[in-house]
């Protein structure tokens, strides 16, 4: 290499270190200043940014459950357990509840969407099971009012465990440890499907969120959260507009939004709670997920397309609003979903988008396994 190349090359590459340095500058924050109106009891933090009409609740912590082990160990809990990790409740006795919703992987699957029976693939991505007793819906579009009628759902779709119901209670039978279980629990031996979600949904309600660093701070360990994690949330908090829909102790409303990924008329649609309701108004509507444990619940959305924290702050940072329909298109097409008027472009820059990803990061706590139970053989 020439002399004059090499003066060239340490030329571009001062030029490239300048640029770097002087968007580094732009874009350099006193996290400090904001984080330090948050190292004091919660009930003094610095109020959200939330619309009007929204009926939000503060950030809540969760506690340890201490009594976690001692549940464990209840009859109904231990029989709830043993059908929730035992294949014998699918069709083809090779899937259990825990084939979607593995204990390891987040209580989901890690997949986009679920693969149950003959390796058919589902629509949707497996919700991940942290929490599940405190729900007010269940499914992405909500269909199910209550734990115990969501499990119809999943056993008997041809596409996951294809088990019907009627079915299953009379293959349970037929195992002596299951009809001693079952007497145990219900003073009798007579297995009904009944029984069964009982128990099924009674062990999954001990599936809880153990405590992250967002709620050590909230309990007042102010060294829990870097001043970055802190300005990422105060950020969250206000012009991030996250918290319109994110509050109370697990981070949702328990409502449901179309955020403007409903595809539609194109390969991944998905039309959302209309295809329970009906109503236009629904379409593209989905559940707002819990934001507990996020870290270990990839991928996100609906459809399970999105596997990047970054990513996804700046879908939310684009405002979604340019694939509304016109008013004409609107006319003509009375289903033509609209993004919901919570949704609007945010002006996050980059050093902003990264301190919204570290502190979504410290929400997760939940780091214990559970072992997998001995399962009726005979």
């Amino acid at each position: 290499m020439k002399f004059s190349d090499i003066k060239l090359v340490l030329l571009i590459g001062g030029v490239s270190l300048f640029c770097m340095q002087h968007t580094l500058q732009k874009y350099r924050v006193d996290y400090g200043e904001v984080a330090e109106q948050y190292k004091r009891p919660i009930k003094y933090w610095p109020s959200p940014s939330i619309d009007s009409m929204i009926n939000w609740t503060e950030f809540e912590a969760v506690e340890w459950d201490s009594n976690y082990y001692e549940t464990q160990e209840l009859p109904e809990v231990m029989l709830g357990k043993k059908l929730f990790f035992d294949p014998k409740l699918s069709a083809s006795g090779q899937i259990s509840c825990s084939s979607c919703h593995n204990p390891e992987l987040g209580w989901g699957d890690r997949q986009e969407v679920a693969l149950g029976h003959d390796h058919l693939q589902g629509k949707r991505n497996t919700q991940s099971l942290y929490n599940i007793g405190d729900r007010k819906s269940y499914f992405w579009d909500g269909r199910a009012p209550t734990l115990e009628k969501q499990l119809v759902g999943p056993i008997s779709a041809h596409n996951e465990m294809n088990m019907k119901p009627e079915k299953l209670a009379k293959k349970l039978y037929a195992y002596q440890e299951y009809r001693r279980l079952f007497k145990e629990v219900y003073k009798t031996e007579r297995i009904t499907f009944d029984k069964i979600a009982r128990a099924l949904s009674t062990f999954q309600k001990t599936i809880k969120s153990q405590p992250s660093r967002l709620d050590k701070l909230i309990k007042g360990d102010y060294k829990a959260l870097s001043d970055k994690e802190i300005y990422g949330m105060h950020l969250f908090r206000t012009k991030a507009r996250c918290m319109n829909c994110h509050y109370g102790k697990y981070l949702t409303d328990e409502s449901f939004h179309n955020i403007g990924l409903t595809y539609y008329k194109r390969e991944y649609e998905d039309l959302g709670r209309y295809l329970i309701t009906k109503n236009p108004d629904d379409v593209g509507k989905f559940k707002t997920p819990s934001l507990r444990d996020l870290e270990y619940t990839a991928p996100w959305m609906h459809n399970g397309l999105m596997d990047d924290m970054h990513g996804i702050v700046n879908l939310y940072n684009s405002g979604m609003q340019m694939i509304n329909p016109t008013p004409e298109e609107k006319k003509n097409d009375p289903n033509f979903p609209i993004t919901d008027h919570l949704i609007k472009p945010l002006h996050l820059n980059e050093a902003e988008t990264d301190a919204i990803v570290s502190f979504l990061k410290s929400i997760s706590g939940s780091y214990y396994k559970m072992p997998r139970p001995e399962i009726p053989r005979k």
